[in-house]
This record gives C-alpha cells, sequence and structure tokens, in this order.
C-alpha cells in the first residue's frame, strides 16, 4: 500500500480525450489504449477483460451496452477465438443491479486479467461527445448519484452531458447518433489494439 492510500488520498487518474465530433483517428485512441495495456500486462496480468456498464433502458447510458454489442458482433464477424473476455451486451447487460455479482464473477473465473471499465460519464459540458481512457479504477454511477463500487484497472467513459447542474433525467433526452459515434469509435480502436495482441481471451 502507497503513502497517498494509507492517508486515504486518491491520486487524480492519468485521463487523456478523444473528440469523437471531429477529427478522430482510431490509430490515436488505439495506440494509448495498447500502451496502457501494455503497462498492465508487464506487470503479471495476462489477458483482457471488458467490462461494458450500463442499461438499454436509457439512451444516455447505453453506451457500455452498445460498445459490448458492437464488440461481439465484431467477433462473429471474423469468426476466430476473441482476443478478449467481454461482459455487458444490449442482450445482457451489467448495470447497477448486477455490478458488484459481475465484478466477483469476472475475479473468480478471469484471475490476472486487465479489466477495462466501459461506461458514460458526465463532465464539462465542452467535452460532451468525447471519449476518454484512463489508468485507475472507475466509479459507476456518480453521475446519477448511486454510490457503486470501484471496478476496473483502466477505464473508458463516453461523455454524454455536462455535470453542472446535472439532471439524471437528462440520460433520456441524449441523441442516440452521438452515443452510436463514440460507440463505433470505440470499438474501431479496439479492433485495432487486438489485432496486435498475441494471446486468446481463454473464454
Amino acid at each position: 500500500m502507497g503513502l497517498l492510500e494509507y492517508l486515504g488520498i486518491r491520486p487524480r487518474p492519468e485521463i487523456y480525450y478523444y473528440n469523437t465530433r471531429a477529427g478522430f483517428c482510431p490509430e490515436v485512441l488505439a495506440g494509448k489504449m495498447e500502451e496502457l495495456i501494455g503497462e498492465e500486462l508487464r506487470k503479471g496480468k495476462k489477458g483482457v477483460v471488458f467490462l461494458c456498464i450500463g442499461t438499454d433502458r436509457s439512451t444516455g447510458d447505453s453506451l457500455g451496452p452498445l460498445i459490448g454489442h458492437k464488440l461481439r458482433e465484431q467477433e462473429r464477424r471474423r469468426g476466430f477465438v476473441p482476443r478478449a473476455a467481454v461482459f455487458g451486451t444490449l442482450d445482457r447487460p451489467v448495470h447497477a443491479m448486477n455490478l458488484e455479482r459481475y465484478q466477483e464473477f469476472v475475479a473468480a473465473n478471469f484471475p490476472g486479467r486487465v479489466v477495462i471499465a466501459v461506461d458514460a460519464s458526465v463532465g464539462d459540458s465542452d467535452h460532451i461527445g468525447y471519449v476518454t481512457l484512463g489508468k485507475g479504477s472507475l466509479k459507476p454511477g456518480l453521475g446519477v448519484s448511486k454510490d457503486l463500487r470501484e471496478v476496473g484497472d483502466l477505464f473508458i467513459t463516453g461523455i454524454v452531458g455536462g455535470s453542472e447542474n446535472f439532471d439524471p433525467v437528462m440520460l433520456q433526452s441524449v441523441r442516440l447518433s452521438m452515443v452510436m459515434r463514440m460507440a463505433d469509435c470505440v470499438c474501431d480502436s479496439i479492433s485495432l489494439v487486438e489485432n496486435l495482441w498475441d494471446f486468446p481471451s481463454a473464454v
């Protein structure tokens, strides 16, 4: 345990921002993602799990399940053993009511994997439509005042609304086109990263 952790002080996570509304380049996000995953693998971890959090019952909170669905569809189209385990799809979403159960399942059945948490988020209004990539765990549910357990070694989020005077009802009015665009950007980048891996997921 480090000194900051012992004192109960959490260091600010390392976060990178990518604008999906203009000038998005999947190779740039993929390059940083590969770098951060590589750092985790060099610590002795083997394999990757994407834990895609959210629900298809709310447009603004559907980013995680959409990404999980698209990743599974990519696996089926390519017809080979998936390079990473994926949990959280449109058919089987991972959300506030079952997140801890999935965390326990992943810990028991995929030990020693790099867990990448994927979720929608709120942030500065200027960053709506941006995707973020970061080191450390994700705290799901903060945008809708839910206290959920932290998850992940790395995280990917899509900023769907502003945190200033945030109203959870706003999630219902988020444009699906924006969420789909962010999901496509993330999936294109993950696909590029997977092409560089030389291990199966053993799903």
